[in-house]
């Protein structure tokens, strides 16, 4: 069992993030044990042609989850994450290197899917409070209170100092993972993220008559926000350029085809409900 107490600062203090490092770590241990992470089937006969830079690092995975320091920031890139990992000597580069050759290929993909938790999250949040949120997060979590509590690995109690707490969805996890606040930087609490069933899926092109209605790129863009996405996350998955993908955007937006919302550095874009329409009922 783990039970975390949270103050009113607390509360007002929680935030959301996305950690590069922590999926190149569960992306490791999902790759070390396919049976039971079915769903990532089509992605770790990838990685487990991956030879030298995933087996150096397989020793290490047992402690991994203890040495990872929590995300200090939303949007951190794994290099300055890694920066805070200094022990021990050599770990980072191990970490980097298979982060390189097995998970920021795929990258533009997996961050698709927890832009799109984080903006599910942000929004329940801010119409139906914490509560809510903590209920919807994993079954094995239990709001009572002003205490978490959650069935997994024991980790004690622990009563935050009016930091809050950084909630960070993944994509290669199955189960809760808490990681400890250190040198100032409040503890992480990684959930497993929503919609990662269709993570491998092919998606399928935009039939003819919106790519003759729209133009192929538009239409293409828009059958990709269906949930919440970024420009760059669209740049990542199409291979258009950021400056092409926020001018169509544009265009969708103004013909009331696809939302946009700001959160911190990032605007999501959705398709409106005109938008979702026109995607079902255009062969």
């Amino acid at each position: 069992m783990g039970e975390i107490r949270f103050g009113i600062d607390d509360l007002a203090a929680l935030r959301f993030a996305v950690s590069p490092l922590w999926e190149t770590i569960a992306a490791l241990r999902a790759s070390a044990d396919p049976g039971r992470h079915a769903l990532h089937l089509p992605w770790i006969k990838q990685a487990l042609t991956i030879d030298r830079d995933r087996t150096d690092l397989l020793a290490h995975l047992p402690g991994l989850d203890a040495l990872a320091p929590p995300p200090r920031c939303p949007l951190a890139e794994i290099e300055e994450e890694l920066a805070a990992l200094t022990e021990p000597p050599g770990l980072a580069g191990l970490l980097l290197a298979w982060w390189r050759a097995g998970v920021r290929p795929h990258w533009p993909r997996i961050r698709a899917v927890l832009e799109a938790d984080l903006a599910y999250r942000t929004r329940q949040l801010a119409e139906d409070g914490i509560q809510e949120v903590f209920a919807h997060l994993h079954p094995s979590l239990r709001w009572t209170e002003d205490r978490l509590s959650w069935t997994g690995p024991p980790v004690g109690r622990i009563a935050l100092d009016g930091g809050g707490i950084t909630l960070a969805p993944s994509a290669f996890t199955s189960r809760c993972v808490l990681i400890s606040g250190r040198d100032g930087v409040p503890p992480c609490l990684v959930y497993p993220a929503r919609g990662i069933g269709t993570l491998w899926e092919r998606r399928a092109e935009p039939g003819d008559g919106l790519a003759r209605l729209l133009g192929r790129s538009r239409a293409g863009l828009l059958s990709r926000t269906s949930t919440p996405t970024t420009t760059t996350g669209l740049a990542g998955q199409t291979g258009l350029s950021l400056g092409a993908v926020s001018q169509h955007l544009a265009v969708l937006r103004d013909a009331g085809l696809v939302t946009g919302h700001r959160y911190r550095r990032e605007v999501y874009y959705r398709a409106s409900e005109l938008g979702l329409a026109l995607l079902e009922r255009t062969p």
